[in-house]
């Protein structure tokens, strides 16, 4: 930051150099943007504009002060070959990780991208998910879970569905169609044949993980 201020300094007035470095200023003492960072950051800024980036592998320190965007780092890395989504699946929740040949992170979906069947289908749930209790959702985070007594197997599946729907639309359109990485489905082998049965996204390939997507988050 401070080598930033030194530089602005030589282009522009005092009083013009404030407002460009506020966000990231702010960012700095962020302490629960930092807790979930991952090992390289990118900021980029302008004036009424500032982006940041989390980078799965550390980059060189550089603060560059100029009248276009200093990219091509981030293009290097954002070109990768080897980078890919994975999706982790249950009847319950979703969680969404990105991944290379060094490292798989969880990432936060995009907004509009449903975390729980609840989220997801909301009131029109069958009535046998309607009793709702806690417990540790995919990530090891709380998500509600949904038991359902005394109903019918069909309409759980029914819902279990439309649930696989959601996520695969809000998917493909707010991760895999933006960034063109091919998206991996982690679940438990009963999950595989609904979730593959209704995608409509052609990034999806076709072998999955059998894996429970709670024991993602503890892959290093």
């Amino acid at each position: 930051m401070k080598r930033l201020e030194e530089a602005l300094l030589d282009r522009l007035p005092k009083e013009e150099i404030r407002p460009l470095l506020e966000t990231f200023l702010a960012l700095a003492h962020d302490r629960e943007f930092w807790n979930h960072t991952l090992d390289g950051l990118a900021g980029l800024g302008a004036k009424g504009a500032v982006r940041v980036y989390t980078l799965q592998r550390p980059v060189a320190e550089l603060a560059v002060v100029a009248d276009t965007f200093h990219t091509k780092p981030l293009i290097r890395i954002l070109q990768s070959a080897d980078r890919y989504h994975v999706l982790g699946l249950n009847q319950h929740g979703i969680g969404l990780f990105e991944g290379n040949r060094d490292a798989l992170d969880e990432i936060e979906p995009a907004q509009g991208v449903p975390r729980t069947m609840t989220e997801a289908l909301g009131d029109e749930l069958t009535e046998p998910h309607q009793t709702v209790a806690s417990c540790g959702g995919v990530g090891g985070g709380q998500s509600p879970m949904h038991h359902g007594h005394g109903g019918k197997a069909s309409e759980v599946e029914t819902d279990a569905e439309r649930f696989s729907r959601a996520v695969d639309r809000a998917v493909l359109e707010h991760h895999s169609r933006p960034s063109g990485l091919p998206l991996i489905l982690a679940a438990l082998p009963e999950h595989h044949n609904r979730f593959h049965k209704v995608s409509h996204n052609p990034f999806l390939i076709l072998e999955s993980i059998d894996i429970h997507p709670d024991a993602l988050s503890s892959i290093d």
